[in-house]
């Protein structure tokens, strides 16, 4: 295990979330918040102070294995949560560190559940980080720092492999430095696309960033309690649709479509199945709501929202959906899991990985029919190798043997069947709301510590695909090279 570059590395990610900060620092003053840029302030320092570690340790050699990526993703997620949790302990206004961390883990891993009880009280200076780091992990912060620090590409693919969701990772272009500047190129453009549009629609503009982080990055934290029903706008709710929607999407295809190739892009069969499944899904919820509201078009307006929302692991609600019946419920709950596609700042257990499970299914039954039959699985119209299928095999193993694991540790709080399950759920996929206490109207603040940590590390897992955290508690990743 290369140490001192793995310390190398760690210094670069606390050095970029101290100029992040910046950013925040600058809101509260501009607002007069001068508690809270002090808060900023302080927790910048100590991330420069503690990168120096980085100046002092040089390595040996800069190589980097898959383990050393592992393991660099997992503590810099770790180690930006922990720092991005001072601001709201040290200003006082989330005053236990556990809570403070739970709500930065959120943040970052674009969870969107949160312990507030009344968000509309919180500095705007706050208000703005909490969304902003939903923003800085949508994309991810190690594909951020490959595009602004040398790094050669036999090293920086270790790190990508590890941060960007999805069954498998390629490169846009031939170097990752280039890939890492097209994807941030692209996030960043579409958020200030869907700032001016919010803007156009009447949102004042300190709220337009705030909404835009948390449905580019599909985070879903808000500045009110009310969340987007706060504005009663149908055009700004079909605006926070449309970009969750497209933030679902793999970015790879939104490179093709910039090349030229279009034909290509809307020929991804994950694409396909994204549509189809929102489709179907607002068919069926509005059509099962209908008697609730008022008219087709009420029903219709609630149901795609909500479905975008929690499809995209967005989070954001405009509708009390534990007051639906069961059926729309239980799709809901179905699509908790699903999440969106590979490649995007969704989460989930990815669209990609579920289309390989059902075909790997679907060609066992027909083995067991023709033994003698060769079954071939087919994806993006490419046959797909025996080591993606058998990977998304154990990923599915190890998803439902931590959401059990999980379950129990939390079940020791003894809240309602409906509140345990869904917590674990809505955090491991990062979605944000559940059912019960954690409902649309719902929050974390009645989980006991116990399960504040135990729900945080879920969202971490969730959100870097289990492998990296695993890897970093195992003693064998430290001691084998591979």
């Amino acid at each position: 295990m290369n140490r001192r570059m793995i310390i190398e590395i760690l210094s670069h990610v606390m050095r970029v979330e101290a100029l992040l900060l910046l950013i925040p620092t600058c809101v509260s003053v501009i607002y007069g918040e001068f508690n809270v840029t002090f808060s900023f302030l302080i927790t910048a320092a100590l991330l420069g102070l503690f990168s120096l570690a980085g100046v002092f340790t040089k390595p040996k050699t800069r190589d980097i294995y898959a383990r050393e990526g592992f393991v660099i993703v997992a503590l810099s997620w770790v180690v930006l949560s922990l720092f991005g949790a001072l601001p709201f302990y040290i200003s006082g206004h989330i005053p236990s560190f556990i809570d403070a961390f739970f709500e930065t883990v959120s943040g970052f891993t674009t969870t969107g559940s949160s312990i507030l009880t009344d968000v509309e009280i919180i500095p705007k200076g706050l208000i703005f980080w909490r969304s902003f780091t939903h923003w800085i992990g949508g994309m991810g912060v190690l594909v951020f720092m490959l595009s602004v620090v040398p790094l050669a590409d036999s090293r920086a693919m270790h790190l990508m492999r590890a941060e960007v969701p999805g069954p498998t990772v390629g490169k846009l272009v031939p170097k990752i430095k280039d890939t890492a500047r097209i994807l941030y190129g692209i996030y960043i453009g579409i958020t200030v696309i869907e700032v001016i549009l919010l803007v156009c629609g009447g949102m004042p503009v300190f709220d337009a960033f705030v909404y835009t982080f948390g449905s580019v990055g599909t985070g879903g934290f808000s500045m009110h309690n009310a969340g987007i029903a706060h504005y009663n706008s149908l055009y700004i709710e079909i605006v926070i649709i449309v970009f969750m929607v497209l933030c679902g999407i793999n970015f790879n295809l939104f490179y093709f479509i910039l090349i030229g190739k279009l034909r290509d892009a809307l020929k991804s069969e994950e694409l396909r199945w994204y549509i189809i499944i929102i489709l179907c899904s607002i068919a069926a919820i509005t059509v099962n709501t209908m008697n609730m509201y008022d008219g087709v078009l009420s029903s219709l307006r609630n149901a795609s929202f909500q479905v975008a929302s929690i499809i995209t692991t967005t989070g954001y609600v405009t509708a009390d959906f534990e007051t639906w019946p069961m059926l729309s419920k239980c799709v809901i709950l179905a699509l908790m899991f699903t999440g969106a596609c590979a490649g995007s700042t969704g989460g989930g257990f990815k669209l990609s990985r579920v289309i390989l499970l059902l075909k790997k299914a679907a060609n066992g039954i027909k083995g067991i029919v023709s033994p003698k039959r060769v079954a071939i699985v087919k994806f993006e119209g490419k046959p797909v190798e025996t080591a993606t299928l058998s990977s998304a095999s154990v990923y599915l193993i190890v998803y439902v043997a931590i959401f059990m694991i999980s379950l129990l540790l939390v079940a020791v709080d003894n809240l309602d069947f409906a509140s345990t399950v869904s917590s674990v759920l809505t955090c491991l996929s990062n979605v944000g709301p559940g059912f019960g206490i954690c409902g649309a109207t719902g929050n974390f603040s009645d989980f006991s510590v116990l399960s504040k940590l135990v729900l945080s590390i879920d969202m971490l897992l969730g959100r870097l695909e289990i492998y990296p955290m695993l890897m970093l508690c195992s003693p064998i990743m430290w001691k084998k090279r591979f």
